[in-house]
């Protein structure tokens, strides 16, 4: 028996909860939302589907019904506007955390938090700093959609799998993301490999495939308004690899402490996940311009951090 219980019910919160449902990931799901009626709502129309799946109780509830969940999803805070980028959030959102975080953590002192809502690197922090958890224990999402899209992309090229792409963006889950190119390999062989074996790469190729990954949230809230599928599909991955003990290597925004250089921030670098949260960072060799976006990435967030209404 697995619970998950996931505050806010907005388009993530609830692509979530259906996600987890769909997956088999927990046998009980409590979605949370401010609004209770949009709560309710979702979680009337998720349930009537849920004689067709696996085995799941899922409710609509307060902070006290999530009581000793296994993880609590967090993607409460104000949505992302267009022409608005995540950073521009972090002081709307501290407040709501100020109130949100302390409560969770009452009900849950065991639960894995995994924070979703943007921008996640600092609202990881946050959450790692009021919750008083261990850092094993507080999670990002970080890149783990930005990774996915990176393969997905790069995959589309080549046309193949994209589960034999092996590709990772670590950084910012933003603006200052890096796609690791130097690391990057498609069924054993390196990039520069497997192009000249295919003859596909223009010169262009990888800002073009860079810019498409970075731009991507951007694009697709130009044209919806938001982003939820993706990124739920993530979250779950990462529930996945928790509750089932996978050991998996997630690109989790993970709390460093001199890894790449940089100590006290949350970013997103190459993690196993475990039924213990994050298990081990993996540190692995970049290229010295790589190394060097990396620590400009964490110095925006740490510029952030310290004018932001948390000091």
């Amino acid at each position: 028996m697995s619970k998950i219980s996931i505050i806010g019910a907005g388009a993530v919160g609830a692509a979530t909860a259906f996600s987890i449902m769909l997956n088999k990931v927990a046998s009980d799901i409590v979605l949370v939302d401010i609004n209770k009626d949009r709560a309710e709502g979702e979680v009337m129309d998720i349930f009537h589907g849920t004689s067709l799946v696996a085995p799941v109780e899922i409710k609509a509830g307060e902070v006290s019904d999530t009581k000793d969940s296994d993880i609590v999803i967090i993607t409460a805070g104000l949505a992302q506007k267009p022409g608005e980028t995540r950073l521009d959030l972090v002081n709307k959102n501290i407040a709501i955390y100020n109130t949100l975080i302390p409560e969770i953590a009452k009900y849950n002192p065991n639960a894995i938090l995994l924070v979703v809502s943007n921008p996640v690197d600092i609202l990881t922090y946050i959450t790692y700093k009021l919750s008083g958890f261990p850092k094993n224990r507080v999670i990002g999402s970080g890149t783990v959609l930005d990774t996915a899209r990176f393969r997905s992309a790069l995959a589309r090229e080549f046309f193949i799998d994209s589960r034999n792409v092996h590709a990772n963006i670590i950084g910012e889950h933003g603006d200052s993301e890096i796609a690791v190119w130097s690391r990057a390999n498609v069924g054993g062989l390196t990039l520069d490999e497997y192009c000249a074996k295919e003859g596909n790469c223009e010169i262009d190729f990888e800002q073009r495939i860079t810019d498409e990954v970075k731009h991507a949230a951007y694009e697709i809230i130009k044209r919806k308004g938001f982003t939820n599928y993706a990124v739920a599909v993530a979250v779950t991955r990462i529930c996945t690899a928790i509750l089932r003990d996978e050991k998996s290597i997630l690109t989790t925004s993970s709390y460093l402490e001199g890894h790449y250089g940089t100590d006290d921030i949350y970013l997103s670098v190459p993690s196993i996940i475990g039924e213990n949260g994050i298990e081990e960072i993996i540190e692995i060799p970049l290229a010295e311009e790589e190394l060097t976006a990396f620590k400009n990435s964490a110095k925006i967030i740490k510029d952030i951090i310290n004018k932001s209404n948390l000091q």
